[in-house]
């Protein structure tokens, strides 16, 4: 008899605590599907932001998803810059129709935007505190590294590949870029022999052209592996744009669809083309042999040098960062610097009497010589013009932190947890800070430099970010894009084709939608 009642306490216990565990989950799984957006929504209210009201699960991703794809179906005016509406379409309609002070819904987590320059300069700034958002692991898959660690393995890693982006290391580049731009310049020449002119999208040829100088640049010799990985990291884009709107949902990745499994296959084959080429930088620097003068030797050096230092390899990066940096000298290096070039083609193809300046400049600097890196800088004309294609036209339209602990900014409490959006391109084409012609051409505005260019002086001009973690790149997407365009400008006359569409659209970068179909003229 005591046996049947110890085994019916034990069965009892036992389904206790199955009901209790149950119970947890459903509690878990209600607080952050409805329970924490509610409160933190009454939150945000009371403090002045307005927004929809949250939607079960999905939020506001859905009617996000509709705006973004009703967007890419309408062109922009033939020679407008006012773009806004098509790159961030859901975030303008936000704004518009809530004010500045708005909110939105990533499924169950809300989304501040934050477009005063003094606020973003304090966010910039408060780095431990407004931090880069936890991404999709399948996210991740396509770009990580310096761009997205934060603390002491941020500062690890920056430190170490600062040597490589120093300006005295990257006056040695040119000659490397120039190969890679006279191979364009020949072709384009060539598919004008015998005619006056020819018509082509130069996107293509811009997009070949930058993935080329990353190749050459960050691998040197190995550069036709560059060329390989360059082709897996554009379908890596691709498929992460594909399933972007899917990442909120929980257990997504492992869900074995064509785009993911075709993400984490490709991924296994960039690091593997990676960790073959850095194996045999790390084995010539073992034996003695002089160090390559590429983005990734520099980098290998420069760990090399941090270990030897400390006497350990935790003071150094992982073969696993290491590669998580090259992959990021792609995304960072290839996307931004053929989004700079092309976009301010297009915008000398509107603005021809910029066009004729900027060709005039190149002229008296060079000559029809070789471009060298000391007179890159003389080019004030051409510096104008590329930072004014960077405010119009942004590499990131977007960039996102998150709040690690309740902050107050501006005099407005900001609870943990709440996502933090600046919207870059409606900041640089807001007329409050950029004067009524914020939406027009004006590259006259940055004669004075990049502080004087806007009508204050905060963070209202941040195409490559701001403050510690600024674009440690930009400096070398700013040469390559001098050393291009002085070529093609020192080569030929362009304007657009009769078939170019002006449609601006938003992936990992703004770009031409149809491409920049141009006619092109031997100078």
């Amino acid at each position: 008899m005591m046996e049947f009642r110890d085994t019916d306490t034990v069965k009892s216990i036992a389904l206790s605590f199955v009901f209790a565990v149950i119970g947890l989950c459903v509690w878990v799984f209600v607080d952050w599907v409805w329970l924490k957006p509610k409160k933190l929504e009454n939150l945000l209210r009371k403090e002045g932001f307005s927004g929809n009201s949250y939607k079960l699960l999905h939020g506001d991703t859905k009617e996000m998803f509709m705006v973004s794809k009703e967007a890419k179906t309408r062109p922009v005016g033939p020679v407008s810059h006012d773009i806004g509406w098509r790159i961030l379409p859901f975030h303008h309609r936000i704004i518009s129709n809530y004010g500045k002070n708005s909110f939105f819904w990533l499924g169950p987590t809300p989304s501040i935007n934050i477009t005063d320059p003094k606020l973003i300069r304090e966010i910039m700034l408060r780095y431990e505190i407004f931090q880069k958002p936890n991404r999709s692991p399948l996210s991740r898959l396509v770009f990580n590294g310096m761009v997205m660690y934060e603390g002491e393995q941020w500062f690890k890693v920056r430190k170490i590949a600062n040597p490589a982006f120093h300006l005295d290391k990257l006056k040695d580049m040119p000659p490397k870029m120039y190969l890679s731009c006279n191979e364009m310049i020949r072709k384009w020449q060539n598919s004008i022999t015998n005619k006056e002119f020819c018509e082509l999208d130069v996107w293509s040829d811009i997009k070949t052209l930058t993935a080329d100088v990353i190749s050459r640049t960050a691998f040197g010799s190995s550069f036709e592996d560059g060329r390989k990985i360059f082709t897996l990291m554009t379908e890596q884009m691709s498929l992460l744009n594909q399933i972007f709107y899917f990442f909120h949902i929980p257990g997504w990745r492992f869900l074995p669809t064509q785009a993911n499994r075709k993400l984490k296959s490709n991924n296994r084959e960039i690091i593997e083309l990676i960790k073959g080429i850095i194996k045999k930088r790390e084995e010539a620097l073992k034996v003695g042999e002089t160090s390559y003068d590429d983005l990734l030797g520099l980098l290998v050096e420069s760990n090399h040098r941090e270990i030897q230092e400390h006497g350990n390899k935790e003071s150094g990066m992982s073969i696993e960062e290491v590669i998580e940096e090259c992959k990021l000298f792609y995304l960072a290096g290839q996307e931004t610097t053929a989004t700079l070039i092309g976009w301010t083609m297009v915008l000398l193809c509107m603005h021809q009497n910029w066009q004729d300046r900027a060709r005039e400049e190149a002229f008296q600097v060079f000559g029809n010589k070789e471009p060298q890196f000391e007179e890159l800088n003389r080019l004030k004309e051409l510096n104008k013009i590329l930072h004014e294609a960077l405010r119009l036209y942004p590499p990131a339209a977007l960039t996102n932190r998150v709040t690690t602990k309740e902050f107050k900014l501006g005099g407005v409490k900001i609870p943990s947890g709440v996502l933090i959006s600046l919207p870059i391109i409606l900041v640089h084409h807001d007329e409050e800070y950029w004067g009524a012609d914020a939406k027009e051409f004006n590259p006259d505005r940055f004669s004075k430099g990049v502080s004087k260019a806007s009508k204050n002086d905060q963070v209202s001009f941040f195409p490559f970010g701001w403050g510690p973690r600024i674009c440690i790149g930009q400096n070398f997407a700013l040469l390559e894009a001098k050393l291009a365009l002085t070529m093609i400008l020192q080569n030929f006359s362009f304007q657009f084709s009769p078939t170019y569409v002006h449609a601006p659209a938003r992936g990992i970068t703004i770009q031409p939608q149809h491409g920049a179909y141009m006619v092109l003229r031997k100078i």
